[in-house]
């Protein structure tokens, strides 16, 4: 797992003045995307505070040496992917390099300030070129709601905690936070039809979930180790796995997901780095007495160890027109399986990964109804719609809803670090 140093320290202050007790990205966190300032072309860019770092024009004045110099060329240009494959190695030595830019009183001041744009000047793109996305379904307290709506008795299939389940999403429909989301239509047929019809979906939802970068990757037919999967993450960002209900109901037996899901997945632009995660890893929760060991490809003492992370997620929900409201909140804790695992058993049959490719967790809920991480779980399937502070009530999405997802690690000892937010307006679909 990746070491501390002296990136991480709380003591850590910026001349960049936004950054200091900024409850996303301060100098302790530095997350790499891809902007354009208005009218200009995407390249890579380092948020700071309220700022962002034109990395290509830092690497023009001459910033950077050795190992950073490499990974900030790599990172500099319209998509990350480049710096994706490179070993950890030059990523840190750019994060540390960063860091002493960007701390209070230092000497190239002078050279970086100019570098910087007001972020809210500039669009916010995708951060890589996704090759393939896979959405996994990890969070076993979201399983166990869900399966209780179709099957009560037995709300866990049996092969759930030997083996994480997944699905191969579609790379083609991912899009960075603030691009407004379409209402699908599709096949749905209710229970009280004898036969199918088509047309917007009608339970349409989100999902709150964590996005995974992955880094270098692997040939294809040669597995991933366990003890080896960390190094194969670069970052995460927040996504919103975008779900209509009705669809999916009557579509997904017997393949799964299909077009309830590949419409759009909504993704965080900054990728908070393995490296800025770091202060914030912990043990794996042991699992529930009884609950099966996971197999020998899946296990690993230091994964186990620290392979979780605290980071705290948060649902909020602004109605057609007015201010956001708090839906639920949950912690990435609550996965059943570590991110390593999720590397690993995609691997396990000779996948190859590839720099840039995308993984979801799956829904991240907690306990109770205040830590549901999808309407369909907080209304039990629109049979108990879900009153808003507002007065406002739901089963499920209207057109015009916007929804927001925030996530922020917090330890004592470390500055807290955030994601930004990973935000969507639904619009009506086309034919409504």
């Amino acid at each position: 797992m990746t070491s501390l140093d002296r990136s991480h320290d709380p003591a850590l202050k910026s001349w960049v003045a936004s950054a200091n007790g900024h409850d996303d990205f301060p100098i302790q966190n530095l997350p790499f995307g891809v902007f354009s300032p208005a009218g200009e072309a995407p390249r890579g860019g380092v948020a700071i505070g309220d700022s962002i770092l034109d990395l290509n024009a830092a690497v023009g004045v001459g910033l950077f040496t050795g190992d950073a110099l490499i990974a900030a060329r790599a990172a500099s240009g319209p998509v990350l992917n480049p710096l994706m494959a490179l070993a950890s190695g030059p990523r840190r030595a750019l994060r540390l390099r960063l860091s002493e830019l960007f701390e209070d009183n230092a000497p190239e001041r002078a050279k970086v300030e100019p570098l910087l744009h007001a972020a809210s000047a500039c669009v916010l793109h995708l951060p890589a070129a996704i090759g393939d996305y896979t959405d996994f379904y990890a969070g076993i307290q979201h399983a166990m709601n869900a399966g209780s709506l179709f099957r009560p008795d037995n709300p866990l299939l049996p092969n759930y905690k030997y083996v994480p389940i997944g699905y191969h999403g579609r790379a083609s429909s991912v899009r960075p936070s603030g691009e407004p989301v379409r209402r699908p239509s599709g096949q749905r047929k209710l229970a009280t039809e004898t036969v199918p019809t088509f047309g917007p979906a009608r339970n349409l939802d989100y999902e709150l979930e964590l996005g995974v970068w992955v880094g270098p990757g692997n040939a294809l037919g040669q597995p991933i180790p366990i003890a080896e999967a960390g190094r194969h993450i670069v970052g995460m960002c927040l996504l919103n796995d975008w779900s209509a209900r009705d669809i999916q109901a009557w579509e997904y037996q017997p393949l799964g997901p299909f077009l309830a899901k590949n419409f759009t997945t909504t993704v965080s632009p900054w990728i908070v780095t393995a490296e800025a995660l770091a202060p914030f890893r912990l043990a794996q929760a042991a699992r529930p007495e009884g609950d099966p060991a996971p197999l020998s490809y899946l296990t690993d003492a230091a994964d186990q160890a620290e392979g979780a992370v605290d980071i705290a997620l948060e649902v909020l929900l602004a109605p057609k027109g007015g201010a956001p409201e708090r839906l639920s909140g949950s912690n990435a804790t609550d996965l059943y399986w570590t991110l390593a695992q999720l590397v690993a058993h995609h691997a396990s049959g000779g996948c190859n990964l590839n720099p840039g490719d995308l993984f979801g967790t799956g829904t991240i809920s907690g306990k109770g109804r205040d830590g549901c991480g999808s309407l369909l779980e907080l209304t039990r399937g629109g049979a108990e719609p879900l009153t808003l502070p507002s007065g406002q009530t739901r089963k499920f999405l209207e057109d015009g809803d916007e929804v927001i997802f925030r996530g922020v690690c917090r330890r004592d000892g470390f500055v807290q670090i955030g994601f930004g937010e990973c935000r969507a307006v639904l619009l009506p679909a086309l034919d409504a």
